[in-house]
């Protein structure tokens, strides 16, 4: 398994992290993503850091908190084996101040998440999203603080604009505390918006990208193939499937994951998967799995590289028009690195 490092950090990740979404399923939205249970939670974990993979994502709205408890009890007796990410920000209860990310929010969060992990700490804490409402330097200064308890070890964001992050980097410096060193963000071969303004962003200010639904909502997993649509499975179950794709262009991408899967004598997610791994500042991936078979194909995505040329093809085959301003900055950002 390779490591990366996080960030501007000193911390070293595997490349593929295991999201624990699939875990509980106590409610209708994460039932359709899966139904893990403690005893099977233990097995996954048990491949796969047999296979190199310790690092483990949650958050404290999967399943309502049952993910996060899950999680703690099938690591119990090897917590110091492994590296916890988990997530805070959406709504968790009724009241009017259990959402967002104030630093009232934000320290219940932690406590009743700790509880649930079974930890004194977490690896890895992220904002899921961006509150409009509190400052920034309010959430900062709690993240801060939660660090120099030890409750927390480093700090990241999750689904936040290019602006929302940068005002936070900004605000970490002037400040001088913690800044966050990883972003949470979707990104796939079907969805290459992070690649916009986020990834110039991370890679001018060290900012490490975790990848979530790398295999853009089951859509590059091999099963929807030109004239073969599945009538089963999380993008039909499943409610928010993410972003529309037109039927041609995702025909067109799979049609060449298929050749460079044949290629390769790998399966066409190891291609996906493995693509991002080529992109800059993604440092991790977060697979995940419903059962033994999903997880140890998707570990097949490592230990080999596709070659430049097979990068390329899926490059073109997959570009999109650029939004404005960035189509109108590609002839002065041509022009000055030629």
């Amino acid at each position: 398994m390779e490591y990366r490092q996080l960030g501007r950090s000193g911390l070293k990740v595997p490349v593929l992290s295991l999201g624990t979404g699939t875990f509980g399923g106590t409610n209708e939205f994460f039932k359709a993503w899966g139904t893990t249970d403690v005893p099977e939670a233990k097995r996954l974990i048990d491949i796969c850091l047999e296979a190199g993979l310790n690092f483990f994502d949650s958050a404290d709205i999967y399943s309502d908190g049952a993910a996060e408890d899950i999680l703690g009890k099938a690591l119990e007796g090897r917590r110091h084996q492994v590296l916890i990410s988990t997530k805070a920000t959406f709504r968790s209860g009724q009241g009017a101040n259990d959402v967002g990310s104030s630093r009232f929010h934000l320290i219940n969060a932690v406590e009743e998440q700790l509880k649930r992990l079974k930890t004194d700490y977490i690896d890895v804490y992220q904002m899921h999203g961006f509150d409009p409402i509190t400052p920034v330097e309010e959430v900062l200064r709690t993240l801060e603080n939660l660090v120099q308890s030890g409750k927390v070890r480093y700090i990241g964001c999750s689904n936040f604009s290019g602006w929302h992050l940068m005002k936070s980097l900004a605000a970490s410096d002037r400040l001088g505390i913690e800044r966050y060193v990883v972003h949470q963000a979707y990104y796939s071969l079907i969805g290459r918006d992070y690649e916009h303004e986020l990834m110039p962003l991370g890679l001018d200010q060290g900012v490490s990208a975790m990848v979530w639904s790398p295999l853009g909502w089951g859509r590059l997993t091999g099963k929807i193939r030109r004239g073969v649509v599945p009538t089963s499975g999380r993008l039909h179950n499943a409610p928010g499937t993410g972003p529309s794709v037109s039927e041609e262009y995702l025909y067109n991408v799979v049609d060449v994951l298929a050749a460079i899967a044949e290629e390769t004598g790998k399966k066409i997610p190891q291609v996906a998967l493995n693509w991002l791994l080529q992109k800059p500042t993604v440092a991790n991936i977060i697979i995940g799995a419903r059962n033994e078979d999903q997880l140890r194909d998707n570990l097949g995505a490592v230990g080999w590289n596709l070659t430049a040329e097979q990068v390329k093809r899926l490059d073109d085959v997959s570009n999109s028009s650029l939004p404005y301003p960035y189509w109108h900055q590609q002839d002065i950002q041509t022009d000055r690195r030629s």
